[in-house]
């Protein structure tokens, strides 16, 4: 919030901002989505739906998981349609969490998700990632992390800071551990198409059938279908869970906008064609970013799996005292070019750059972040973590 002050005090005063840290693509929505709910407004569809959504969205989300991974869900008592993915996490933690009951996040990780498990009086328990090893989801430190107070492991992959994909075999594990333990595995799969290496994505809804108590999955429209705006998300589980889910909503939101729903459907039915050349384009601006952050001396970024974000260390431009939200308002103030700092995710000694607009775009804004951290005083005490690299070699 202070470096989104400091963003709008500088266009206010007509400062060229380069922005890095809006999380959605830059790409229109579908056509067919919007056409359909020009067409819904016009038929009248904007009275109320059912507190769960929609019933022909929740049908067509519950077909496109069982077609893809052969889950159990088989009604759509077993679909909820939410005010986006946000709302469902916030409403399964409040129908989920207790005093005291403990949430299981990998980090770094999303903002939201340990103040949505804080604010339904849970205990969200952090497991750091390693940037050595691109923070890597690695299983076993999520299993050591369990206590007999844990509920819930969190699980965002791809990962927004990230970019961290867990592959088959580890997500597999990850679900056998579970249920070994009756605990809830929910798994935010909000960024499953963003996945650029040839292993893919596997939705933990693969492994439904075999643990259908187990295994819980939040999706949205909002990045896949660049409908962030429209608000529209689900999540699949058992029906006791849903149910409790739906309930929530009903008191809370009512139900999702109803003419969004229906250009939700019609993106999921009809919008394919466009979310490939969407995502074939990312790709490229993936290799653009990462190539011009590591091509700034002292600046380290490995390249995500997954989402459409970089994460990359600068700790080395830190100087005494400073963090990341320090090197967050110098590159404002002095490149005008705007990234989220790292400590928010969980990391202090990275900045997250979000690589969702045009290629000219990344490339002005890579150049002045580049020419401003090169004429930033670097001092070698700065960072004892950064002193003890350097004096090491590690």
């Amino acid at each position: 919030m202070r470096v989104t002050r400091r963003i709008e005090e500088l266009q206010g005063k007509g400062v060229d901002i380069v922005g890095f840290g809006a999380g959605e693509p830059d790409f229109p929505s579908p056509s067919a989505a919007v056409e359909a709910a020009r067409e819904a407004l016009s038929d009248g569809f904007t009275r109320y739906t059912p507190a769960a959504g929609w019933a022909d969205l929740r049908n067509a989300v519950l077909e496109k998981y069982q077609s893809a991974w052969k889950c159990p869900w088989r009604t759509m008592e077993e679909v909820v349609i939410t005010v986006g993915a946000k709302a469902a996490l916030f409403e399964l933690s409040l129908a989920l969490l207790g005093p005291g009951d403990e949430v299981i996040i990998p980090s770094p990780c999303w903002v939201t998700f340990p103040e949505q498990v804080r604010l339904a009086g849970g205990v969200p328990v952090l497991v750091p990632g390693q940037a050595s090893d691109g923070f890597t989801i690695h299983v076993e430190r999520i299993v050591d992390a369990f206590t007999p107070a844990t509920r819930v492991v969190l699980l965002n992959s791809p990962c927004n800071p990230t970019g961290a994909v867990l592959d088959r075999s580890g997500l597999e594990s990850l679900v056998v551990a579970c249920a070994e333990r009756d605990i809830l595995l929910i798994s935010d799969e909000t960024y499953e198409r963003f996945v650029y290496d040839e292993a893919g994505f596997t939705s933990a809804a693969a492994f439904a059938d075999r643990f259908p108590q187990t295994v819980v999955v939040v999706g949205s429209f909002s990045k896949t279908y660049a409908m962030t705006g429209w608000r529209v998300g689900y999540l699949l589980g058992p029906a006791e869970l849903t149910g409790a889910v739906a309930a929530i909503q009903s008191h809370a939101t009512s139900n999702p906008t109803s003419f969004a729903m229906k250009g939700a459907a019609a993106a999921l039915e009809l919008a394919e064609n466009e979310v490939v050349t969407m995502i074939e384009e990312f790709r490229r601006r993936r290799s653009l970013m990462v190539e011009g952050l590591n091509a700034i001396p002292g600046v380290h970024c490995v390249e995500p799996r997954g989402a459409f974000y970089a994460f990359p260390d600068v700790s080395s431009y830190f100087q005494e005292g400073e963090g990341s939200v320090a090197l967050t308002e110098y590159l404002l103030d002095e490149a005008g070019v705007a990234v989220v700092p790292g400590i928010a995710f969980g990391n202090d000694d990275h900045v997250r750059l979000s690589f969702t607009s045009p290629a000219s775009v990344l490339e002005e804004g890579l150049a002045r972040m580049k020419r401003a951290l090169l004429q930033r005083p670097r001092t070698l005490s700065a960072h004892p973590r950064v002193l003890a690299q350097r004096v090491t070699g590690v």
